[in-house]
């Protein structure tokens, strides 16, 4: 049997549509649970989390280099510096670090 693409497409597109029309229609009324609110205020900052962390240890081809640029963004955002300043900062450390002969 040969696959078809169409069928494949289709599927997915259902899907898809599934998942965003169902939470529209099935919840009509504010949710009032202080639980299920404060988990569906962290999806979006786990999703990007999740999306990110691994081009960090992949962005260039020294592990090093790597670790010490994630390092300096996690100690610059846990001391509430701005996002540019994150990225700057860790992006030169990554730079420089792979500059060092031998690492």
């Amino acid at each position: 049997m040969k696959p078809n693409i169409y069928t494949y497409i289709a599927v997915m597109a259902i899907v898809t549509y599934l998942i965003r029309l169902l939470p529209l229609t099935l919840i009509r009324k504010e949710i009032k649970n202080k639980f299920i609110r404060s988990f569906l205020h962290y999806v979006p900052y786990v999703t990007l989390s999740v999306m990110i962390f691994p081009a960090i240890l992949t962005a260039t081809s020294n592990r090093f280099a790597s670790a010490a640029g994630f390092v300096t963004a996690l100690a610059l955002a846990y001391t509430r510096r701005s996002l540019i300043t994150v990225a700057l900062c860790s992006s030169a450390v990554v730079f420089l670090t792979e500059l060092v002969p031998g690492m």
